[in-house]
């Protein structure tokens, strides 16, 4: 039997605050009360991962839970670090349609994102009861898949001046270096975005601030947002961290899920 208490999501304020009368549940899980062991250790539910299969579909099912719900009811993406939004009107079983964000407005669905570095986000209208997740890796947020996410619950009724999203834990500046290359994709189409860098300790580098650059598109959608303000890479006890797990060669990495879902009555 689950201990729910071991799971121990962190919970966003603005959404609690935006969902009172409990009428949508989010979370943002950590590693903690998962199953999966060795460099999988905990709450690891990345399909895509080299992690026991069984270890996987366990954690998922511990998530699903969490919201009182199966795992045949949970709606992830096969995530390509896209702009594309999925609109989920039922639950897909074994099927993962390409994208990175799903939309919902079907009570009892649990829509969720992985992550292990990119930013998590999680957005609801409470009013409409319409809720969504998108993944926003630097690739995602540059291409749109914040402005096209808040479109797609547009057009399930929801109002974007009612919409409120929260950034998860996600890879902070301090530990984000990139090559000059990738600050001239950001810079080429707006110069102002040079305040998302800053210089790298390694000649001709930078650091590069993945949130605050989340979050501009955020504020810049017409929503209202917060960061959690949680770097995934130097907590290890919590998190997964795809650049750490690069930075000292191990094999894979697994990820964590941020989700959300609309109660049923």
């Amino acid at each position: 039997m689950l201990d729910q208490a071991q799971l121990r999501p962190i919970e966003s304020p603005l959404l609690r605050e935006a969902a009172a009368g409990g009428r949508i549940r989010h979370g943002f899980f950590t590693r903690a009360g998962g199953i999966s062991g060795g460099i999988y250790s905990g709450l690891n539910v990345g399909l895509g991962s080299d992690d026991d299969r069984d270890h996987v579909l366990g954690n998922r099912e511990r998530v699903c839970r969490w919201f009182g719900s199966d795992s045949a009811r949970l709606v992830t993406p096969h995530q390509i670090h896209s702009n594309t939004v999925f609109v989920a009107e039922d639950a897909l079983g074994a099927e993962r349609p390409k994208a990175d964000a799903v939309v919902t407005s079907v009570p009892g669905l649990v829509v969720g994102i992985l992550t292990a570095d990119c930013g998590p986000v999680l957005l609801a209208d409470p009013h409409a009861r319409i809720v969504a997740a998108a993944h926003a890796g630097w690739r995602g947020a540059f291409d749109g898949i914040i402005e096209n996410t808040v479109a797609a619950m547009e057009r399930l009724g929801a109002e974007r001046s009612r919409i409120k999203a929260c950034l998860g834990p996600s890879i902070s500046r301090r530990n984000y270096e990139v090559g000059p290359e990738f600050v001239a994709r950001f810079t080429e189409r707006d110069t102002g975005l040079q305040r998302f860098f800053t210089r790298s300790p390694n000649e001709g580098h930078s650091m590069f601030d993945l949130p605050g650059f989340t979050m501009l598109r955020l504020r810049e959608a017409g929503v209202k947002a917060e960061n959690l303000d949680m770097c995934t890479y130097p907590d290890e006890e919590r998190f997964f961290s795809y650049r750490r797990t690069t930075h000292r060669a191990e094999p894979d990495y697994g990820r964590q899920i941020s989700a959300i879902s609309i109660m049923e009555k």
